[in-house]
């Protein structure tokens, strides 16, 4: 549950309850602010969702666990939103967006298309933070057992399983009465096809879905889950009356809302959500007595403790035998192992750690580094970016500080969660993901000089560039994959041209496309600008006009930070498609096209006719 969906202080009293217990509160998908990361107050498990609302350096480096967010029990396939009216100014500075807009966390289609990516994505979020374990969040549905399967060969070190319900206050009534499933069937199928494969003790498994009492944790543990979750009980614990006006802002007691109004009634402390724990506790221990066991981990995975109970009529229906049923495979019923092991692919990103942060020690910046790289050498400047964003916060260090030059073709998720103070400098070409989840830094991809072809009509990088990138820069002299730029809520970009759905559900930062567009170019756009250079005017019949418009540039600012970011992009990667523009500017300039959200074109025509009037 995140701060948003939540109101800051409740949000506060869960993490420092849970932190007291030696437990520990999740994050939700909204970012959390940076204050919190060195006291009580720090939620131990950071999500990671579609939205990337908040993933920055120094977030990822706070967390004890990262949770990927593949689903929500409580409405599959939906992803979560935050309606407009709770994005306060707050709000939106955690989140990098703008206040007042609604942000949507779409299903995770971005960076996620595949079980690959899913892999590829653990093995970012271990080398970013190589102490925190990696988490997935799937929905308790049928099949759900194999992708847990794919997820455990992926090398997660936890499953976690989330059931229809309980789930957010803010679900639409659709969701919560006619989405997802039961956690018992999502556990029981998950439990039989780890133990099947052979992948049971290399994860954790943990459960949600409504739990409120010991008695649900010893069936969770039965049917095989080693850690269970609360929410909705948790906040009635500190105060909710389940008044179902999460989504309205009008929480009467202050849980679920950004009104200051409301939030000075909440009557929470991190005490009562403590004695709720400690009784649920006490009754496992009761029920385990009763049973003959000593510890919950001797039960874990022994559905066979389990009966089926058949009263009425339309209950003799049932036949839950298949649910109670446990595969005789000789392997181990609960988690035996503490992490799973990191992955091949991180030996550059590795030499590097090593020798930026011994040349800082013995001479300090500006340290110069150079490198052949592979496209077997996968995240490279994001085990670096951990460190220093563990030691500096997402401040990192001065511009420059950290100058590596690469050469060859870079493997996926080159840069990711790179910080401030680190520049990669490629001369080649690079796969998938450059740049995702960007916090600082700088990025430059040029091809190779003597290179025949030309540079502004050739792919340089792959699809999915700057996803969720929250700070830095991108400078690519030549055309980029799908996706570019999807959820960029912060960095500035020049790149020569893009595939399908650019500029998807951008909240911040500027992008300049010296080229061609694909389809669908801004859905969901609800923040920054994009400059699009469109000397045939093909844009128009391209770009999605929900949310987003086309204006000619015009204001003098825009004009100067088009042409700030085009002469910079042809210093760093020598572009000749930006000289030629550069050289022409009077005549170029008309062939851009400023893309901006309605909000912010309605802004703008109300300064002009403000401006208007004055000079009548």
């Amino acid at each position: 549950m995140s701060h948003g969906a939540l109101s800051g202080i409740t949000h506060e009293t869960l993490a420092v309850a849970m932190n007291r217990l030696g437990g520990a509160s999740n994050s939700g998908e909204g970012g959390e602010d940076e204050a919190r990361f060195g006291d009580e107050r720090n939620s131990k498990i950071k999500q990671v969702a579609s939205g990337r609302f908040g993933v920055t350096p120094a977030y990822l480096m706070a967390a004890e666990e990262l949770q990927i967010k593949m689903a929500q029990g409580s409405k599959p396939g939906e992803g979560g939103q935050l309606p407009g009216h709770k994005v306060t100014a707050e709000i939106a500075r955690l989140r990098h967006s703008t206040p007042g807009v609604a942000l949507i966390s779409p299903p995770p289609h971005h960076d996620i298309y595949s079980i690959e990516d899913l892999a590829q994505l653990i093995f970012d979020l271990k080398q970013v933070n190589p102490e925190a374990a990696v988490s997935v969040k799937l929905v308790s549905e049928a099949g759900v057992g194999t992708v847990a399967a794919g997820v455990a060969k992926g090398h997660a070190d936890l499953i976690h399983l989330s059931g229809a319900d309980g789930g957010t206050g803010s679900s639409p009534l659709s969701s919560i009465k006619h989405a997802g499933g039961p956690w018992e069937l999502g556990l029981a199928e998950t439990q039989h096809t780890l133990l099947t494969n052979g992948l049971r003790g290399r994860v954790r498994i943990r459960v949600d879905g409504g739990f409120q009492s010991g008695r649900d944790v010893l069936i969770g543990a039965m049917l095989g889950a080693d850690e269970f979750s609360f929410g909705t009980a948790a906040l009635i614990a500190v105060g909710c009356k389940m008044a179902r006006s999460c989504h309205t802002n009008t929480c009467p007691v202050g849980v679920a809302t950004q009104r200051a109004d409301l939030i000075a009634k909440f009557p929470g402390q991190p005490e009562h959500l403590m004695v709720f724990m400690h009784q649920v506790a006490e009754e496992v221990r009761q029920i385990l007595a009763s049973l003959g066991y000593r510890s919950l981990n001797e039960v874990i995975g022994h559905a066979e403790l389990l009966t089926q109970a058949v009263t009425g009529e339309a209950a003799s229906y049932l036949d839950l035998r298949s649910l109670l049923w446990t595969p005789d495979t000789g392997q181990p019923r609960r988690n035996v192992d503490e992490r799973n092991p990191l992955l091949e692919g991180a030996d550059l990103g590795d030499r590097l750690t090593e020798e930026a942060l011994d040349e800082l020690a013995d001479y300090g910046p500006p340290v110069r580094l150079r490198y052949a790289i592979a496209n077997t050498d996968r995240t490279v400047g994001t085990r670096l970016a951990g460190q220093l964003a563990k030691r500096f916060g997402n401040a990192g260090l001065p511009a420059g500080s950290i100058v590596v030059e690469l050469e060859g073709t870079a493997g996926q998720s080159l840069g990711a969660f790179l910080c401030n103070g680190i520049h990669l400098h490629l001369t080649g070409q690079a796969n998938d993901y450059v740049g995702k989840g960007l916090g600082g830094g700088e990025i430059v991809l040029r091809p190779q000089v003597k290179t025949r072809y030309t540079w502004h009509e050739n792919v340089i990088l792959g699809n999915t560039a700057l996803y969720g990138a929250t700070g830095g820069t991108l400078f690519a002299a030549g055309r980029a994959g799908e996706r570019f730029a999807v959820r960029n809520s912060g960095a500035n970009a020049v790149v020569e041209g893009v595939g399908d759905h650019g500029c998807e559900y951008m909240t911040g930062g500027v992008v300049v496309i010296l080229g061609a567009t694909g389809r669908n170019f801004g859905a969901g756009m609800t923040g920054g600008l994009a400059y699009v250079y469109d000397p045939t005017d093909a844009l128009p019949g391209r770009y999605n006009p929900q949310l987003i418009a086309l204006r000619r540039v015009q204001r003098r600012e825009h004009e100067r930070q088009l042409h700030i970011l085009l002469r910079q992009h042809a210093q760093l990667t020598g572009s000749p498609r930006a000289k030629e523009i550069l050289d022409d500017w009077d005549d170029e300039l008309g062939n851009f096209w400023l893309v901006l959200p309605k909000d912010a074109v309605a802004a703008i025509e109300a300064v002009n006719e403000g401006a208007e009037k004055v000079d009548k």
